[in-house]
């Protein structure tokens, strides 16, 4: 596709989400290295330049672009079915299928992995983090998970998502896998405590981020009690 064709996509996908490109500037730019103007939005929209890689993601992610090969290239996933359905049903199906992907139990074993065999127990907690709403993660509430070499290694613990503030990515009833850690990098998903309740966010700088953009950030107050349980890997 020539910048042309990805520019007409930025326009309509501004358009279809009811934002100024003053908005979408501001929240590019948030995230960002540097800053970002309208001037650039306008841009990318007009065909002037592209965005690089981190900023068209950036994008995406603001738009609630899930399936870019098909929004950008017009390029079906290929599933039985697909082309039954609207843009809705579209990512409806796609957050089921990355539901389904976290799940070992369903998810495409590669046979000739010599460790896919391989059954450990992993701990999996019976209260779910919240991906909308904070809830208590219990210590001590939890239970075992068989899982095998699909599962990424390095893996300490396994939570369930609650919530659909973390869509496209992550949706309510999906088994994430966690490496406990203390720290995490700005624009790493973890599982963090904030006041008392679980989350599953994106770490931002002084606040929590959802995926969702329905959702807005939640900040982290200078007296309230926070912690870091890990990083998502899976």
């Amino acid at each position: 596709m020539s910048y042309t064709g990805y520019a007409e996509v930025f326009a309509r996908l501004r358009r279809e989400s009811g934002k100024t490109q003053a908005e979408v500037a501001a929240f590019i730019s948030k995230h960002s290295e540097k800053p970002y103007s309208f001037k650039m939005i306008s841009h990318w929209e007009k065909g002037v330049s592209m965005p690089p890689v981190e900023q068209f993601l950036l994008l995406c992610e603001f738009y609630g672009v899930g399936d870019i090969q098909n929004v950008f290239r017009g390029v079906e996933r290929g599933h039985r079915g697909w082309e039954k359905l609207n843009e809705l049903g579209k990512n409806r199906a796609g957050e089921y299928i990355s539901m389904l992907a976290g799940n070992p139990l369903f998810s495409y074993k590669d046979i000739s992995d010599p460790t896919v065999g391989r059954i450990r127990s992993l701990k999996l907690y019976d209260i779910p983090v919240a991906a909308g709403f904070g809830e208590y993660l219990d210590g001590d509430s939890f239970v075992d998970l068989e899982i095998d070499g699909t599962v990424p290694k390095g893996v300490d613990f396994a939570v369930k998502v609650s919530g659909d503030s973390m869509t496209p990515r992550f949706v309510d009833g999906q088994v994430v896998f966690i490496k406990e850690q203390n720290t995490l990098d700005i624009g790493d998903i973890g599982i963090f405590e904030l006041a008392g309740d679980s989350y599953i966010k994106k770490l931002g700088r002084g606040e929590l981020i959802s995926l969702n953009q329905r959702y807005s950030p939640i900040k982290i107050g200078e007296f309230d009690s926070f912690r870091i349980f890990g990083k998502v890997v899976g």
